[in-house]
């Protein structure tokens, strides 16, 4: 059995995303902060196994910007590092 590990993604506001422990094949961690219609602000997020997988999400954040109608939206990508403690 592999030896399990933690991912973390540090986003460019300085938000920090421990993922873990695992031992998943994943790279890179993605995040869409979307400005609803009605003001409030939703956070929807994941993680990937390539950066080319990560920013495919960013065809679906303008497509779900449309159809539900969000104000705005950041789409962001963070590299995951991965450590053993």
């Amino acid at each position: 059995m592999a030896r399990k590990y933690y991912l973390t993604a540090t986003m460019p506001d300085g938000y920090v995303k421990r993922i873990g422990p695992t031992n998943a094949p994943l790279t890179h961690y993605w995040r869409i902060v979307a400005l609803l219609a009605n003001g409030k602000t939703e956070v929807f997020w994941g993680h990937t196994r390539s950066l080319a997988d990560a920013r495919r999400k960013k065809t679906a954040a303008e497509e779900a910007s449309k159809q539900r109608k969000w104000r705005s939206y950041q789409f962001e990508i963070a590299e995951l590092e991965k450590s053993y403690d």
